[in-house]
């Protein structure tokens, strides 16, 4: 290491985000970037620990103390050489991961200032790209095709690993443009669209080939290839059935976030169609990361005002005696999103949504408790009998996905990331891509070993 004692003397500093005032305007990236010295004194931070929980909490396996140090010691290409052998995509991952290794980094255990992995990860790769560092590979074909069903980060991942080992590579996808939910779930100002435009042209000029708008149903796979990888996500997303659904103003969250990126690129949608938060009082079903990029969307579209409802209790704030460290902390988490403005509210059950001229107006929901299960399971649901009114005129539904059911394969067909586990983080859906890559590499090799 070269300066083991970094930890005690400073501090943990993190780039944070650009004044609401300036960022609720646009669709620009929120999350500001440190100068180079500061961040080389934030890897300095880094401990090497004997036991790396850091490395042990990460789905990737990421070397954090190898690459931290090598970014401390100002080796940029060293720390994204040792960060792309865990990582394909490190752009990504730095800037939208929650961050699993930090919760357990063992200074978040003694002081709760860990390491600041997921933005030192960002710099390195913004670095590498800048620098040239990242450049096209020359790859020697083996003769074998493989087909890559889905273009989000699993797919991008088992193609990006396939093909360097020397697989031709097609990937099919449903959209006009690759990323998956990369590009079409997650706000333009938490990752800005031309990040995963920058990796993809790497990608083609690598020899990977892109067929978008190709809808595939996964029971009639296209013919002439030797494996298959099937990584269409979770399309379906979980809806609310109560009465008064049909009812004009309620829409599940893809359908404004989607909509809304496809417009910062350029396309167009008839007024009728469009899913916009405009001078409206906007309630947000569901208190995760989707209800909270909803939230943004909702307040750069110019909402009169946006409420989060969530029908779980609220979360401890700062610790949870339920998961402890190195685990990941199951705690209030406040996002930028939430910052620029919004209510919320937790341990309501929507009953039914009320309407006014075929439109919402309103949404009945009901305070309940939650009954913890002497047997340690799940806890049960008590209602309290209060009931109120929410004002409303966009409803908008985040409350997840269905984990989707998959036919039975051939062996040559594998699967991977969300449409294997159902929805998960975007790291677990990388690392869920790399191992579908050497499971069909080790299948096709076995299957013709010379």
């Amino acid at each position: 290491m070269g300066n083991p004692k970094a930890f005690l003397t400073i501090p943990r500093q993190e780039a944070g985000y650009r004044p609401i005032h300036d960022r609720i305007s646009d669709y620009s990236e929120v999350e500001q970037t440190l100068n180079s010295r500061d961040r080389k004194l934030q890897a300095s931070r880094c401990m090497d620990c004997g036991v790396p929980f850091c490395h042990w909490a990460c789905p990737l396996g990421n070397k954090q103390p190898e690459f931290q140090d090598a970014l401390y010691k100002g080796k940029w290409e060293e720390a994204y050489k040792i960060l792309n052998e865990t990582n394909d995509f490190p752009e990504f991952t730095g800037r939208i991961c929650p961050a699993l290794c930090e919760k357990s980094c063992v200074l978040k255990l003694s002081m709760d200032s860990p390491v600041t992995i997921r933005e030192n990860e960002a710099a390195i790769a913004e670095a590498a790209f800048r620098e040239g560092y990242i450049k096209p590979r020359h790859i020697e074909r083996n003769g074998r095709k493989v087909a890559i069903i889905g273009a989000g980060p699993a797919g991008l991942a088992a193609a990006n690993q396939l093909n360097g080992k020397g697989y031709t590579v097609t990937i099919f996808d449903k959209n006009e443009a690759p990323g998956g939910l990369l590009r079409y779930g997650i706000p333009n100002f938490k990752l800005h669209k031309p990040i995963i435009d920058r990796r993809i042209r790497v990608m083609e000029e690598e020899g990977i080939l892109f067929k978008m708008n190709s809808d595939m149903d996964v029971r009639q796979l296209p013919e002439g290839f030797d494996a298959y990888c099937i990584c269409t996500g979770t399309p379906t997303a979980r809806d609310l059935t109560v009465p008064g659904r049909e009812l004009k103003g309620i829409h599940l969250a893809l359908d404004m976030l989607a909509q809304q990126n496809r417009i910062l690129a350029g396309m167009t949608f008839p007024k009728e169609q469009l899913v916009t938060a405009k001078g409206k009082k906007v309630l947000i079903i569901g208190g995760g990361d989707t209800g909270s990029d909803c939230i943004g969307t909702s307040n750069r579209q110019g909402a009169v005002s946006v409420t989060q409802i969530e029908i779980m209790p609220q979360p401890p704030v700062g610790q949870n005696p339920a998961t402890p460290w190195p685990q990941f902390p199951l705690v209030l988490k406040t996002t930028s999103s939430h910052e620029e403005g919004c209510s919320r509210r937790w341990s309501l059950a929507t009953h039914k949504f009320l309407g006014k001229n075929g439109k919402v107006c309103g949404v009945e929901v009901e305070q309940v408790e939650w009954i913890p299960n002497p047997d340690g399971g799940r806890p049960t649901m008590k209602p309290t009998g209060k009931v109120e009114v929410i004002e409303t005129d966009l409803v908008l539904l985040a409350m997840g996905f269905l984990k989707p059911e998959q036919p039975e394969f051939p062996e040559n067909v594998f699967v991977a990331g969300d449409a294997a586990s159902g929805a998960s983080l975007v790291v677990r859906a990388i690392a869920s891509g790399r191992k579908a890559a050497t499971d069909i590499d080790r299948f096709l090799t076995k299957s013709n070993p010379y």
